[in-house]
């Protein structure tokens, strides 16, 4: 809810209430179309210079929650406030600070990847100067600087989505929101992209907020993570925080030398649930911490300890801890 003092702000000032270190915060925001619940209350903040991962399966809800933070569509309930701004009251001004790129991006087929660029930064009001220098730096950061004077209608959809990116950063915004950027991309296009994530963020304080399905790319840029599946954000923090909660987050390798029927004798131990063997070492679950209790087994009975390590819960099993 908008509180009374917020009423009469000035269009495109953000609240001066606002935590300066949190970008992006939705209070018990809600979407229904009828009776369908496309974003169930949903309390969530994003910090201002981190990689925020939005992860679950498609339907979910994340692109319902992007496009209420935008301004593109509106809230059935709830409230959200992107850098300050009330994105229903001052949309412009919020997509003034945010970069876009959709699941589905369009462009003037006739034009070409620069005159497409161009047409862009003449909308946001920039020198056509500062513009030029710019657009053909994005268009090497995104590889397509061979396609640039190209016809975008003859663009496959892993370079319309390059373009996009470079689209969505032309007017250099504070915040990057990228839905599914890496769909049809290849993969050195995706290793590609993700480190550009990293640059902007690392190098320009850029704030990004990512929506995807796919695990292993959110693991690699992201600095948190919330985990969505059915309207609802179902945990939401780092991939170290949200590992202690998986229930065998209690998992070792061990690597032995002189134990005679080891996978036995490491089963038998108090503690362990689970032991099964692995490229020559022995991979095990327990329901504690039971380093302690492998080294003095592997002494007492007169054998060699090669490796123990804790294995952290990773992503596909935090994944699966909350969708299953």
């Amino acid at each position: 809810m908008v509180s009374k003092t917020r009423r009469n702000e000035p269009k495109g000032t953000p609240a001066a209430s606002e935590p300066q270190d949190v970008v992006i915060e939705t209070v018990q925001l809600t979407k229904r179309y009828g009776d369908f619940v496309a974003v169930d209350a949903l309390d969530l903040t994003v910090r201002r210079g981190e990689v925020f991962g939005l992860l679950g399966p498609n339907g979910a809800g994340k692109t319902t929650t992007i496009l209420m933070m935008l301004g593109l569509t509106e809230p059935t309930a709830g409230s959200v406030r992107v850098d300050g701004l009330n994105p229903t009251r001052d949309p412009l001004a919020v997509k003034s600070r945010v970069g876009y790129l959709p699941d589905e991006v369009g462009f003037y087929t006739d034009m070409t990847a620069r005159q497409n660029l161009r047409y862009t930064a003449m909308l946001n009001r920039l020198r056509r100067s500062d513009a030029n220098d710019r657009i053909d730096q994005l268009l090497i950061d995104v590889g397509l600087e061979d396609a640039r004077d190209k016809r975008v209608g003859t663009f496959s959809r892993g370079m319309l989505q390059r373009l996009g990116l470079a689209d969505a950063l032309v007017k250099q915004p504070a915040i990057l929101v990228l839905d599914e950027p890496t769909v049809n991309i290849d993969p050195e296009g995706v290793r590609e992209l993700l480190l550009l994530v990293e640059r902007l963020r690392t190098d320009q304080g850029v704030t990004v907020l990512l929506s995807s399905h796919l695990l292993h790319q959110v693991e690699q840029v992201c600095d948190r993570i919330g985990v969505f599946a059915n309207g609802k954000l179902v945990a939401a923090g780092t991939i170290d925080e949200l590992a202690a909660t998986v229930s065998d987050r209690w998992a070792f390798t061990v690597g032995l030398d002189g134990v005679a029927d080891a996978d036995a004798a490491l089963a038998g131990m108090p503690g362990v649930t689970n032991v099964r063997r692995s490229e020559g070492r022995w991979l095990i679950t327990a329901d504690r911490d039971v380093r302690d209790d492998v080294q003095r087994f592997v002494q007492a009975v007169g054998a060699h300890l090669t490796h123990l390590s804790r294995d952290g819960a990773d992503l596909d099993a935090i994944y699966h801890r909350y969708l299953n």
